[in-house]
């Protein structure tokens, strides 16, 4: 049974290196710890597909936009006969991992603690996502990626998020099951308002414990991050980087004034990603370009739509 499971892993760790070669040390090393604890509990053979998306995935360009503050987004799918309690069992070890390769820092004192239990119940700088062959099938958001069932089902734009996943994403190793998502998923507007509320209450919240000196910049430009992000999946239904989605945003703006405020505020959340200190003139800016962010995504998917219809009308006359 050792010896299979040797050869197994031998071979995922070959496959996975030979799609990592562009993915930095860090990130290298924490995904291969991660297999190897995998297999010493389970065997990498119960992994039925292992994906990763994020910050940490190459674009276009053979680049990656991961900055000292990125998580590394990894989803790893296990067949449907391995057990909650293994799976809870590995998860232990990989909050270790987390910390030994810098994805996440141990919480000292109290509020520190909340503040980990807050990022757990959210998915928020989690850098695993552990999850059987069932759930993701059905789309089932909490069970796929492990954040409360309550707080999902309440404020998470769940088929926005899911959908973003799946396009934005990489299979390492085993099967590619995201087709079996994508023709499950239908995004409304609705998922819009959820991400604006979701969005709004984390920069909100990180205004309003700035003074305590806890809750550090990290999570207010993940706020603008995500809205960026979703907005611009529901408008084009594509995965850009940060920086096109930037330039997209930019060129719909319609004064003068707000084109100037717009670079103002894309180039400072640039900076901020790749230099991350609090800034309060910014954090004080945030809710109200995350609502113009969403409001301009919800316009421009009108616009899409509008296009493609006079096109199709153009076509079929």
């Amino acid at each position: 049974m050792q010896e299979a499971r040797q050869v197994e892993l031998r071979k995922a760790l070959k496959e996975i290196n030979l799609s990592l070669n562009q993915v930095n040390k860090q990130a290298r090393n924490y995904i291969q710890d991660v297999l190897l604890i995998i297999n010493k509990e389970i065997g990498v053979e119960k992994i039925l597909s292992i994906i990763l998306f994020g910050s940490q995935l190459n674009n276009n360009h053979g680049k990656n936009e991961s900055t000292q503050i990125s998580d590394c987004d990894l989803l790893i799918i296990f067949s449907d006969n391995v057990s909650n309690f293994f799976i809870r069992r590995v998860e232990k070890y990989f909050y270790s991992l987390e910390n030994k390769h810098n994805f996440r820092y141990i919480h000292s004192n109290l509020f520190d603690r909340v503040i980990g239990v807050v990022q757990q119940s959210t998915g928020m700088f989690m850098s695993h996502f552990l999850t059987h062959k069932t759930y993701f099938e059905q789309g089932i958001f909490h069970k796929i990626f492990g954040v409360n069932r309550f707080l999902s089902g309440v404020f998470a734009p769940k088929k926005l998020v899911l959908s973003s996943v799946v396009d934005n994403s990489q299979v390492l190793w085993g099967e590619d099951l995201r087709d079996l998502v994508k023709t499950k998923v239908e995004i409304s507007t609705f998922d819009m308002i959820r991400s604006t509320i979701m969005n709004l209450l984390i920069s909100l919240f990180s205004i309003l414990i700035t003074p305590l000196k806890i809750f550090k910049a990290k999570y207010q430009l993940e706020a603008v991050k995500w809205a960026l992000r979703a907005s611009n999946f529901f408008a084009f239904e594509d995965s850009k980087p940060l920086s096109a989605i930037i330039k997209r945003f930019i060129l719909f703006e319609r004064s003068e004034s707000n084109l100037r405020r717009a670079k103002n505020f894309y180039a400072k959340f640039l900076h901020l990603r790749k230099n991350p200190h609090v800034d309060l003139n910014f954090m004080l800016r945030c809710p109200f370009r995350i609502i113009k962010i969403h409001v301009k995504g919800i316009l421009l998917k009108k616009l899409m739509r509008r296009k493609r219809r006079t096109s199709q009308h153009r076509l079929s006359s």
